[in-house]
């Protein structure tokens, strides 16, 4: 399984700069282990195992494997949504905005595929108050992608019937490309963002 790429998700949160390299470690067995196994066949044990350290050991650093998958998934969906204020707030018009977007999030869930299929298929097996901030990102992020959207409606560059139902559409793509994308893919992240840019558009009845 492919390396997933730790560092771009965990430099900016609180204390990092003094997080201990056994937490990173637990956090990448983590990751490597959900999306492999799934959570609930997943034991702490084997997360202890792929971190090289003893299943007492994890216990230092995390109370359970659900506090795990909970920063792993508030980690990544605060990228993502990181990442779809910066295109949304870009340059630009709604057409051009858009396609940025799709191609940006279209990419980072092909090269961040391994945290993007335990973030979004990994949800249910959430605690109820991490799921709860999981929840509010995920809607934030929908109605970023709806604002674009409804701006691109207004200035008559989109053609849809249901802001919100497109919205969902849209990321939707993007998000099961994490489920699918391997390191045999014929396309590179770029290009695969490339196509489902100019996909979405269409989609969206924009002309391009």
């Amino acid at each position: 399984m492919t390396s997933t790429p730790m560092a771009d998700l965990w430099p900016t949160l609180p204390g990092a700069d003094t997080r201990p390299e056994a937490a990173y470690r637990l956090l990448q067995a983590a990751v490597e282990s959900f999306a492999e196994r799934g959570f609930h066949a997943t034991t702490t044990r084997d997360i202890a195992t792929a971190a090289g350290m003893s299943p007492a050991a994890l216990y230092i650093h995390y109370q359970s494997k659900a506090a795990l998958l909970a920063e792993i998934s508030q980690a990544g969906h605060a990228a993502t949504l990181a990442l779809v204020r910066e295109a949304v707030s870009g340059e630009g018009g709604p057409v051009e905005r858009m396609r940025r977007l799709v191609e940006q999030f279209t990419a980072w869930h092909a090269r961040a595929r391994t945290v993007g299929r335990v973030v979004n298929y990994e949800l249910h097996a959430l605690p109820e108050d991490a799921y709860a901030v999981v929840a509010a990102l995920r809607l934030d992020i929908e109605r970023e992608v709806s604002a674009l959207i409804g701006q691109g409606a207004t200035a008559g560059d989109f053609q849809v019937s249901e802001v919100r139902t497109a919205a969902r559409a849209v990321t939707s793509l993007g998000i099961d490309v994490s489920r699918w994308y391997t390191d045999r893919s014929t396309e590179t992240p770029e290009e695969l963002g490339r196509r489902y840019g100019e996909l979405v558009l269409r989609m969206l009845g924009a002309r391009i």
